[in-house]
């Protein structure tokens, strides 16, 4: 399956805990890419900086973060957005970012793991 045919699904739950069902294939296509996403150091540390600014961020807060060039933060910021983790809004020459919860909430629930398993 290809980059382009997986399409990131709006709104919250796509599926039960994997803790609780196997995932269908669809299903699997796009957690892998919402975890690819977040396997980059950058794009992880980006989505924790983006997810705590309690709202919304500017990329101009962003790139003075990093060790990297603006158009590497852009790459990976692109990235989190493709995968539906962030949204964002240009603002004359500037963009601001902020995390989207139903997606954030999709995550956690697919890896939440019920008390009495959690307890072995």
């Amino acid at each position: 399956m290809s980059k382009q045919e997986i399409a990131v699904q709006a709104g919250g739950g796509c599926c039960q805990p994997i803790s609780e069902a196997a995932l269908d294939p669809n299903q699997a296509a796009e957690g892998a890419t919402v975890f690819k996403a977040l396997s980059d150091p950058i794009r992880l540390r980006l989505m924790s900086i983006i997810a705590s600014a309690n709202g919304e961020i500017c990329v101009c807060d962003l790139t003075g973060q990093f060790d990297v060039s603006g158009p590497t933060i852009s790459h990976h910021l692109r990235v989190l957005r493709e995968a539906g983790l962030v949204d964002c809004e240009r603002r004359g020459t500037w963009v601001y970012y902020w995390p989207v919860p139903d997606r954030l909430q999709w995550v956690s629930a697919l890896l939440s793991i019920p008390e009495v398993a959690a307890t072995r």
